[in-house]
């Protein structure tokens, strides 16, 4: 197995994945051929993100090690590649566009609570802890790496991208420090100058005589590849977060590390390394993207160049549209100093392509459970066009450059959560939340057990890791989750608009006179999708109790009066037999110059002539509407 970045498995690696082939892959009853490597999609705006621990997903071979499957537990599970695989018709049907896998590379084999994969020992090789003979797979660890191929091929096979959740900024807890008083410690205070550090061992104990990188240590001991186990290459000077700093007992790499070297110039050794093992990644197990953790600690100016270098590598290999998307836990403006073509910066800067949208996630899950008014959710969108003016040409062009979510594995509850009662009162929610998520501008990206109605909480983040499948039917695909978010799935695919269209925010009235965003808790959201000449009206009703009637504002010049409308979709039952069919909404109304006041979500009022489409909705319903075309 390679110990370095230039081993020559690594270089072989990555020379054969410039050769295009195919490969047979059993899917079901049938062989499929693919091609590898597998070409990317066109557009990842065309996919929608189905994000899963693999620690916590699935393992047909056995029951979660831990019981409840939804308790507080902090070490592995059990899940496994192959539990992952043996779901992967579930998931295609459900309509995945691509998965997104939690790291998979090799922890630290002596630490049981990095079961979530961001404690990197090794950056070449995989954690045999996800194979599904964890034993077998530390002494032979090509089983690990078949296992994975194998989950990576089949998901090619049935049409599913596959992306790794990465790390840049720290490995795991490989040394230990020695403290003031002589102690040691797996964390330490911040302070100016490193500390002293033991190198752990294979077994986890800091060595004394370890205190520079040993040069040849067991598989499992120090850090590898073989270039990174350098002093220098970490900061060792406790926790620091942004300032610069360990991430709790997760060592920080100094990625900013300059060297200059007589023959080759100034040398940034941190990105060189790390480049090469994820484009060995990439070659290896032909994955589609990667997830980037902790990217705001990270420099801008190595985000800019590790996201070029994969891209140019992917390029070379025959992905012509590698995606990287980015976790930057912040506002709008850090954000822009990432993705896309930097927003923030002058120049033609490209870096990552994308970022988790944590703007949208503070304001979008408190908008649909009627908890916050939806004019945060207009005024969001707003700030993000006028913060990025510069570099977006279209209002659908944002859309490319953010993964939206309503929750994920670092918070404490899941979106769907209600202290009493939210699996019966408030079931809805999820439905409409999750609607709001699809048809918003973004590539939506689900979280694991969204769809079977897990909803933990608590005061840590193992209380929305459960471990699906030791939930009774954990796999259910009559779950009325399971089926709304299919129906949603496939309206989405159904209506470029939905995944490309401008975005505007519309006003609403309950009168017809007076129009304006909604500004008050348990509002009504109101958007339009357009595209060329088609427009998609979204009408949400965030009130838990009480249904709403009135008008939506829609396009002057693509409504014509009389003009109707068709429900598209609606996350409520309305009739006895249980077929989904929203109130059919009114004609398009006139609204006269002068007639009528309309408040704008730029702030502007302006007084017609106008249109309108009268809506009735129940609580907590969304109806997404069409025009309807003879």
């Amino acid at each position: 197995m390679p110990i370095s970045i230039m081993s020559p498995e690594v270089q072989t690696i990555l020379d054969q994945a410039r050769g295009p082939q195919t490969r047979r892959v059993t899917v079901g009853n049938e062989t499929v051929e693919i091609p590898t490597p597998f070409p990317s999609p066109q557009d990842w705006r065309d996919q929608w993100i189905y994000f899963l621990m693999v620690d916590r997903f699935n393992n047909p071979q056995a029951p979660p090690r831990f019981t409840p499957f939804d308790g507080l537990h902090g070490v592995f599970q059990g899940g496994t590649f192959n539990g992952v695989r043996t779901q992967l018709d579930y998931l295609q049907q459900l309509g995945v566009g691509a998965l997104w896998l939690s790291p998979v590379l090799k922890n630290c084999q002596y630490n049981p609570f990095t079961y979530h994969g961001y404690g990197i020992q090794d950056f070449l090789q995989v954690d045999p802890r996800f194979a599904s003979d964890p034993q077998a797979a530390k002494a032979n660890p090509q089983l690990a790496e078949g296992e994975l191929q194998g989950l990576v091929d089949e998901a090619h096979a049935r049409g599913i991208f596959v992306i790794f959740d990465i790390v840049l900024n720290h490995a795991g807890d490989v040394f230990e420090y020695v403290l003031n008083d002589g102690s040691h410690s797996a964390e330490a205070d911040r302070r100016g100058i490193p500390y002293t550090i033991n190198w752990r061992d294979e077994n986890g104990h800091g060595r004394s005589d370890w205190t520079e990188a040993p040069l040849n240590p067991p598989a499992d001991a120090a850090v590898w590849p073989t270039e990174l186990r350098r002093n220098e290459l970490f900061r060792r000077r406790g926790r620091g977060g942004e300032a610069g700093g360990d991430f709790a007992s997760l060592k920080e790499l100094v990625t900013a590390l300059e060297q200059f070297d007589a023959n080759r110039g100034l040398l940034h050794p941190a990105h060189n390394i790390l480049i090469r093992a994820y484009q060995y990644a990439i070659a290896k197990y032909d994955v589609d993207g990667f997830r980037i953790d902790t990217l705001k600690f990270i420099e801008p100016d190595f985000a800019q160049l590790f996201g070029n270098a994969m891209r140019e590598f992917a390029l070379t290999i025959g992905k012509k549209n590698f995606f990287t998307f980015g976790e930057v836990y912040d506002n709008e403006e850090q954000i822009a100093r990432f993705i896309g073509r930097h927003a923030a910066e002058e120049g033609d800067l490209v870096g990552v392509d994308a970022a988790l949208d944590f703007p949208l996630f503070f304001k979008l899950p408190a908008v649909a459970k009627g908890l916050l008014a939806p004019a945060e959710v207009s005024s969001m969108f707003e700030h993000r066009k006028q913060l990025e003016r510069d570099v977006i040409s279209s209002h659908g062009e944002a859309s490319r450059f953010f993964v939206t979510f309503l929750d994920n594995h670092d918070q404490h509850a899941r979106f769907y959560f209600s202290p009493h009662d939210a699996p019966t009162r408030f079931a809805d929610q999820p439905t409409l939340g999750v609607g709001c998520l699809f048809v918003l501008q973004g590539i939506p990206c689900l979280y694991y057990g969204t769809e079977q109605g897990l909803h933990g909480s608590g005061d840590q983040d193992t209380a929305v890791r459960e471990a699906l499948w030791g939930k009774a039917d954990a796999f259910n695909r009559g779950h009325p989750f399971y089926t709304t978010i299919q129906r949603l799935a496939a309206t989405r695919h159904e209506q470029p608009a939905l995944r490309y269209g401008r975005q505007y925010f519309r006003p609403i009235s309950g009168d017809g006179i007076h129009f304006g965003i909604s500004r008050s808790t348990e509002g009504v959201l109101a958007f339009s999708r357009i595209l060329n000449d088609q427009e998609l009206v979204v009408v949400t009703n965030t009130n838990t109790r009480a249904g709403w009637t009135g008008e939506v504002i829609v396009d002057l010049a693509l409504n014509p009066v009389g003009a109707t409308y068709e429900v598209l979709f609606t996350n409520k039952i309305l009739t006895q037999n249980g077929e989904r069919r929203g109130a059919a909404p009114g004609p398009v109304v006139e609204k006269p110059s002068g007639q009528v006041e309309i408040h704008e979500v730029n702030g502007s009022v302006t007084r017609g002539p106008a249109r309108a489409l009268r809506v009735a909705l129940q609580n907590m319903e969304i109806q997404m509407l069409r025009q309807t075309r003879e």
